[in-house]
């Protein structure tokens, strides 16, 4: 069905007496057109209710002066309809809000955000879809998501029954929600992650890494792993235990290592004898794939009289460069022989290493392993292993004694299996949990803010713990650098409003003078090297630097006036505000490091006074 047109849908809702209502929109667009189309169309009938909310909102200007002339202002006080989202300033959202409690306003338009955190009495609540839109594109709405909207039906003393309408649209489905509505709520998410910020204050506080590692362990954030953990724990003490009383009954003195010692000989056994090479092929395939390396000279093809230095190595294909400098690709098993030096790729080197195969071919080339050689290893290999097993038990047990526990032995071998199995699962579960702290820890450890053999945070990892804002380690690179000292008012207002700013909002495309993109430039710069200790660890690198964000900032910074800024960059008020209010906040931080960093504080005090000037409050 096609939609309902806003004024239509909000006089059939009147018809039945089902005013106030929450019309849930999937876009802030949508809701602001909405309102704008509705209140057009109908005139509140009641002129003291109309002469209610225009007395209210005038009494609110004066305490919140930014929201005059607000765009929505006659849509509120001539129908009595509202939007709210999260695009429009708090001060804006906040009149919306309190116009709803005080019961002078008929209906508002929101999205789905507003559900979670504000609680509007009305009497109905109207789905328009079971989608909600994100930067990433549309999405459906979540089992939570939709009972906290439907939740917001019924106003607590006023209504005994609260209603939930499905409005007509061309993407209404009235079968999912109902279908949402009878699910069970979706698992609460924890917002516990491994920052470099938890893990400086938490070793700080704790003294070790196994300290942290058992905090995490037991946070709710890994409460599944903690759950799966607790059960292969009790699985294993089963095994144990089955293991001890089997022993007994035999009258066999044998702790139960001896058993899992066992299981362990055999399983390093079959992975040897997995592993053993079969074929003379599959013996030279895996000696290329240790030998191979960027920066080896290779010869190509059978006779191998095409050289070509390795440049890149990946999924069995092979990058390089020949001697006449152009560029190769192909797969390793077409290479027929290795060079042994391992040269540094560059120009004057790579035409160095060439020469010197050429000359020396025969005493530097690598020579493959023999199948008969490598046979020897694995059976001597084998064979240690078999003596091992064969004198696990004591040698005081003999005779029939020594026979019987040996067959117990064997017997336990598959509750051993399962013994070990939970095991290597256990610390497995634990290494997932462990690994973002420990990678984080690592990248610390190379630029000095925490010894990572010692454990212990050092004396710059103790200042960058207090500072709680995006990209903690950037920022405490550039402080280190001096890079901060060196900025003007306006060109720290932009930094840290591109540090702060969400990765994918788009504030405008106000110019930026030169010495604002070349103060970003050497902030990108200190971000490179960060970046690339953190690829080097596993870790995420952080998104750029939003310089559309620097842009708006850098003229707030300014003084420029509130409506300018929001008419130049065309963007929506709540965005700029929330964006303003986090840049504050990250200058506010770094104001706060006035023993470490004396002269940033200082600035960054001053420049965040004049970017939480009103309305940014």
């Amino acid at each position: 069905m096609p939609e309902m047109p806003p004024a239509t849908l909000l006089s059939s809702l009147d018809g039945y007496n089902l005013l106030p209502a929450i019309v849930f929109m999937p876009t802030r667009r949508r809701c602001d057109q909405a309102a704008s189309e509705a209140a057009l169309a109908r005139r509140d009938p009641n002129d003291s209710r109309r002469e209610a909310r225009r007395e209210f909102m005038h009494s609110f200007v004066e305490q919140n002066p930014e929201v005059r002339g607000h765009r929505h202002w006659d849509t509120i006080i001539r129908g009595g309809i509202a939007s709210h989202h999260a695009g429009h300033i708090p001060a804006w959202k906040l009149v919306i809000e309190k116009l709803m409690s005080a019961g002078l306003l008929d209906a508002i338009f929101a999205t789905a955000t507003v559900a979670a955190g504000v609680d509007f009495p009305a009497r109905s609540v109207v789905l328009t879809g079971a989608d909600a839109r994100t930067a990433g594109g549309w999405r459906p709405l979540s089992a939570s998501e939709l009972q906290q909207m439907t939740g917001r039906a019924g106003r607590r003393g006023r209504d005994n029954v609260g209603f939930v309408i499905a409005a007509p649209g061309l993407h209404q489905d009235p079968g999912r929600i109902a279908q949402l509505l009878r699910a069970s709520p979706d698992p609460l998410v924890s917002q516990f992650r491994a920052t470099y910020t938890t893990l400086l204050n938490l070793l700080d506080a704790y003294g070790t890494f196994a300290h942290v590692r058992e905090i995490a362990e037991r946070s709710f954030a890994y409460r599944d792993s903690a759950r799966q953990i607790h059960q292969l724990e009790i699985s294993r003490q089963q095994s144990e235990q089955t293991i001890a009383a089997k022993l007994k009954e035999a009258n066999c003195d044998l702790p139960v290592s001896v058993v899992l010692g066992l299981e362990r000989l055999i399983g390093a056994r079959a992975r040897l004898q997995e592993a053993k090479p079969q074929s003379r092929a599959e013996l030279f395939h895996r000696w290329l794939d240790e030998v191979v390396k960027p920066g080896r000279v290779v010869g190509v093809g059978r006779a191998s009289r095409r050289l070509v230095m390795v440049t890149e190595k990946r999924d069995g294909s092979v990058r390089g460069l020949r001697e006449d400098g152009t560029h190769a690709s192909f797969p390793q098993e077409r290479i027929g022989r290795v060079y042994a030096p391992v040269y540094r790729l560059r120009d004057d080197e790579i035409e160095r290493a060439f020469d010197e195969v050429r000359e020396r071919s025969r005493e530097l080339v690598l020579h493959e392993p023999r199948l008969r050689d490598a046979y020897t290893e694995e059976t001597e290999a084998l064979q240690v292993l078999d003596d091992r097993i064969e004198n696990l038990l004591p040698p005081q047990l003999r005779g029939a004694e020594r026979q019987r526990c040996t067959e117990v032995l064997w017997g336990l071998h598959e509750t051993a299996e399962d013994y070990e199995r939970a095991t290597r699962r256990i610390e497995s579960l634990r290494e997932e949990v462990w690994q973002p702290f420990e990678q984080r820890a690592k990248v610390l450890s190379v630029f000095g803010y925490l010894d990572y053999e010692a454990e212990k945070v050092t004396d710059r990892g103790r200042w960058l713990a207090d500072l709680h804002i995006d990209r903690p380690l950037l920022v405490g690179e550039a402080l280190e650098s001096g890079l901060f000292n060196s900025l003007t008012p306006k060109q720290l207002a932009g930094i840290m409003a591109a540090l702060t700013a969400d990765e994918d909002r788009d504030y405008g495309e106000l110019e930026l003078e030169d010495d604002i993109v070349d103060s970003l430039s050497r902030f990108e710069d200190v971000g490179f090297k960060v970046s690339a200790e953190e690829w080097k660890n596993g870790v995420e690198p952080a998104p750029d630097l939003n310089f559309s964000a620097a842009g708006a900032a850098v003229h707030w910074a300014n003084g420029a006036e509130w409506s300018r800024i929001v008419r130049e960059t065309r963007a929506e008020e709540g965005d700029l505000f929330r964006m303003f209010s986090r840049t504050g906040e990250a200058l506010l931080q770094i104001a706060g490091l006035r023993r470490s960093h004396p002269q940033a504080a200082e600035m960054a005090a001053a420049v965040a006074e004049t970017v939480l000037r009103d309305p940014i409050r």
